[in-house]
């Protein structure tokens, strides 16, 4: 893979990196129709990253097959409208089947998840990065940072041996951690996604990111483009405008552990008619009397 390509890649990520959510039929299967109106409705909304299978699409509720079913429907409506960032994880055969899969559609790039197990050491963490880049050198590969022991000359490491390794999302809430750490890795190695979204995103670009993932752009892509342009124009004042706006419906999302961080979403959409309230476990639609709030936030945005 060419450097060309890999800078288009990057740039992509300095963007609003948008993660879909995966809405569901009443019969609780994957509602392909209502996935394809909401992915139309972002790239319209002037969206040109997407991740599916991400968190927001409740990655580690879906069957390996609604994984695939997801990435396809993806690919198939945004053509070349948008670069495809595909959510891979679980184990290391898993993540590389879902690797090849992504690259056979023609995604240009994979965020590996945080290894979910008990035990990651600092040098494994480096291990199942390298198994799932060595195995599509061609694509850009993101990792998905949650880990706050892990140190920036770990990534350096990875990236010393994966050249395809171009960009981070990192979503451990410290800004001074983050800071030191993307320093410690490479500052201009990189492209540093602020992997918490909004509320965490003027903070992370004041320290070196250049973009942020979301996950209330499916309910207001207006909102988090206003966003993206204030920041980087550098105008700080105008983005803790738009933080404001969405500060309450953040912390709705991030409130007892995150524990509605999707259904917040999801209910938003509902109130606006265009998907279900359905969440799989271990999420859980908000009850009747926490909606009329999540209504009222989406109501108010100009969307």
């Amino acid at each position: 893979m060419s450097s060309v390509a890999f800078e288009t890649q990057r740039a992509a990520l300095a963007d609003v990196v948008a993660i879909p959510v995966t809405p569901f039929a009443e019969d609780g299967t994957v509602d392909a129709g209502t996935h394809q109106a909401l992915l139309r409705r972002l790239l319209d909304g002037g969206i040109t990253t997407l991740t599916p299978n991400g968190n927001t699409g409740e990655f580690y509720a879906l069957t390996p097959d609604e994984r695939r079913q997801v990435t396809e429907l993806t690919v198939e409506e945004a053509g070349q409208s948008a670069a495809i960032l595909v959510g891979v994880g679980h184990d290391v055969p898993t993540a590389v089947a879902s690797a090849h899969h992504a690259r056979s559609l023609g995604a240009q790039m994979v965020m590996v998840h945080q290894p979910v197990h008990p035990y990651v050491s600092q040098s494994g963490w480096v291990d199942y990065h390298r198994a799932i880049a060595e195995a599509v050198p061609e694509l850009g590969v993101v990792p998905y940072i949650r880990n706050a022991q892990l140190t920036g000359a770990r990534l350096a490491e990875l990236a010393d041996v994966c050249p395809n390794v171009i960009g981070v999302k990192y979503a451990v809430p410290d800004a001074a951690r983050f800071a030191a750490f993307a320093r410690d890795a490479g500052l201009d190695r990189f492209v540093w996604i602020a992997g918490l979204a909004e509320p965490y995103a003027p903070s992370y670009f004041s320290a070196g990111a250049t973009g942020f993932t979301s996950g209330l752009v499916n309910v207001a892509p207006a909102v988090s483009r206003n966003m993206l342009e204030a920041l980087r124009a550098g105008d700080y004042p105008a983005a803790m405008k738009v933080w404001e706006q969405i500060r309450r419906f953040e912390e709705l999302r991030a409130a007892n552990g995150s524990a509605n961080n999707v259904t917040v979403v999801k209910e938003a959409l509902a109130s606006l008619g265009l998907c279900r309230r359905d969440v799989r476990p271990p999420s859980r639609p908000l009850p009747e009397h926490e909606r009329a709030e999540v209504a009222a936030l989406a109501a108010g945005w100009s969307i």
